[in-house]
């Protein structure tokens, strides 16, 4: 018996696409950077969505720091990072994130404090949602990948 294991995984990891793209989360963008991947870069879509969290922290980090500086009024800078933002996760396919990184970005180019303090939380924690599903989308590819390659000896 081959692979019992990996099938269980590869119906867990599709129900939780389903799941991740039926509540907008991720789109098409997903899928195509997934077509990327092939024997020669098994770990392709997992290595880009990782450089994305490194950069995407260090530019909630710049926005948060921007916003909690008292005698912020550097808008357009805060405009330069959200661009950043919506442009990365544009291209692996993090609708949700996009969608909040284009709300903050006409709450800063009306230079509203309140509104950017808002969408900030709200980018924050559609962020983690999408950091945390991920993971857990490439922990069971992983653990996929290494049940297809046990065999269970078999019972007579």
């Amino acid at each position: 018996m081959l692979g019992f294991g990996a099938d269980r995984l590869r119906t867990d990891m599709n129900r939780l696409l389903s799941l991740l793209f039926h509540q907008g989360v991720l789109d098409e963008q997903f899928l195509q950077l997934q077509q990327l991947q092939d024997e020669t870069s098994p770990n392709f879509v997992s290595e880009v969505v990782n450089i994305f969290f490194n950069e995407s922290e260090k530019l909630l980090r710049n926005l948060r720091e921007l916003l909690m500086d008292k005698e912020f009024s550097d808008y357009k800078k805060m405009g330069v990072h959200l661009n950043q933002f919506m442009g990365s996760s544009s291209s692996i396919g993090a609708k949700r994130v996009r969608n909040v990184c284009v709300a903050f970005r006409a709450a800063s180019e009306q230079n509203n404090r309140s509104g950017c303090l808002r969408t900030l939380e709200v980018l924050e924690h559609e962020y983690c949602y999408l950091k945390n599903n991920l993971h857990e989308l490439f922990q069971m590819e992983q653990q996929r990948i290494l049940a297809a390659g046990i065999r269970y000896p078999m019972q007579h």
